[in-house]
């Protein structure tokens, strides 16, 4: 009897056929260790402290106002519990009710303030949930101790693939996001450079301006061509040695926590799966050729989870573009800014006070008697924090029994060294004006020149 011919595999089969799976092994450990860090440095550092115990009123995403810190000293607690849950996904001990836990904890956290948004916070959350999609703990795990059958040396392809596109994204839309005038001529670099004087040995360098245009263009050709030099064989490891030396100098100048580790954690899905476990998990048997055949077919429950995907790696190339929608200068309306990867952009500053007329009386409210230093000197300057603390006068105000309360805002603020111009329009009452995210904010003032 003649051999039946195997059907012809097809990119669905190649994205679920069996590859080696130490990069996702080694990744689960750096990955667990940096949310440790991430959530223990936020207690020992007094960023829990800053931005969720001090504050008496808080900047949440607008539309998630019922999230509100644990009063007391219970948010010293809940992140603890986060830094507990982050070992044991180091460990993979109840990895994914573990990660799971982790993730929502991490997004309720991300969600109840923005005065300290920061992109790594919002890479985190989507790492997460890559992360609960994949079997990050099917090998050198106590899951995999525990309960052997979950033991694995391989992983669909697709589990690699879908780190290399995520952070390809970020590097690409931050290089793109560099195509801007301001950064092009050194403005936000000679901003943060100038207050690194101090720094030992290299602080008079940064004040350099040859050496400021170098970071310049060296930052804006890495984002660029990073992704495709790591995919290119012939100069991943060159591409690798670049990535060191450039996130080891920003997290010595800039001290960004822990997304330079990240980052570099993130480059395992760059190289070969074997040559990782080469280097990391010796011990590890190495996978036969018949543990690569491909699957046929891929079953629907199979297909639904790539669907899932692709409905997700659409969504994360459309929402950085979302600031197109919104006219004038993203760095100054702050519109479609957010969740885009524009890092290092500006540097903003201000002032506000605010004009509340309540039932025919007029008040000046200085923000400092309301807000913490940090949350007043950042509410000056972005126009989606004075439309909140409007609203928050609003209701404290008729809290206090007045009936019509107005709210009306000056405030002044510059972008990258411009001379201070109106943010808000100052007759506009901002108490009776409507959050529509998907519609200009008619109450933002232009930005002036170029």
């Amino acid at each position: 009897m003649a051999a039946t011919a195997l059907p012809k595999a097809s990119f669905l089969n190649w994205l679920w056929q069996p590859v080696e799976n130490a990069p996702l092994v080694v990744f689960r450990w750096c990955f667990g260790l940096l949310l440790f860090l991430e959530t223990a440095g936020a207690i020992a550092t007094g960023w829990v402290r800053q931005n969720l115990v001090e504050p008496k009123w808080h900047f949440p995403f607008i539309g998630f106002e019922w999230l509100t810190p644990l009063p007391g000293s219970g948010m010293y607690y809940y992140y603890a519990v986060m830094a507990a849950l982050g070992l044991l996904v180091m460990v993979g001990f109840y990895y994914r009710a573990s990660l799971t836990l982790f993730t929502l904890m991490w997004w309720a956290s991300y969600l109840m303030q923005k005065i300290s948004y920061n992109n790594h916070y919002y890479l985190l959350l989507l790492l997460c949930f890559l992360m609960l999609l994949v079997p990050a703990h099917a090998y050198a795990s106590l899951d995999a101790r525990r309960k052997p059958v979950l033991k694995a040396y391989t992983c669909p392809r697709w589990c690699l693939l879908i780190f290399v596109a995520q952070m390809g994204m970020v590097y690409t839309y931050a290089g793109v996001a560099k195509l801007d005038a301001d950064w092009l001529a050194g403005i936000p670099i000679k901003i943060w450079f100038s207050g690194k004087a101090h720094f030992w040995l290299i602080g008079p360098l940064l004040q350099e301006p040859w050496f400021q245009q170098l970071v310049v263009y060296g930052g804006l050709a890495f984002d660029l061509l990073i992704t495709p030099l790591l995919l290119w064989r012939r100069t991943r490891v060159f591409a690798f040695a670049v990535a060191v030396f450039f996130h080891g100098f920003n997290e010595a100048v800039f001290h960004i926590g822990i997304f330079p580790f990240l980052a570099l954690a993130l480059c395992l899905f760059f190289f070969e799966p074997e040559s990782v476990r080469r280097m990391f998990l010796r011990r590890k048997p190495a996978v036969t050729p018949e543990e690569f055949t491909p699957r046929l077919p891929v079953s629907w429950r199979e297909k639904a989870l790539l669907v899932l995907l692709g409905v997700y790696f659409v969504f994360q190339v459309l929402l950085p573009l979302r600031h197109f929608w919104f006219p004038g200068n993203p760095n100054w309306t702050e519109e479609g800014h957010r969740m885009a990867w524009h890092m290092m952009l500006r540097s903003k500053s201000g002032e506000a006070n605010f004009k509340v007329v309540a039932d025919g009386h007029t008040f000046w409210v200085e923000p400092a008697a309301h807000l913490t230093p940090k949350q007043a000197r950042k509410l000056a300057a972005y126009p989606d924090l004075l439309w909140q603390f409007s609203q928050y006068l609003a209701r404290d105000f008729k809290a206090r029994g007045y009936q019509q309360v107005e709210v009306y805002v000056h405030a002044q603020a510059s972008l990258n060294l411009r001379p201070s111009q109106p943010l808000v329009d100052s007759t506009v009452n901002l108490a009776a004006v409507p959050w529509r995210p998907f519609t200009p904010a008619s109450w933002i003032v232009p930005l002036q020149g170029k």
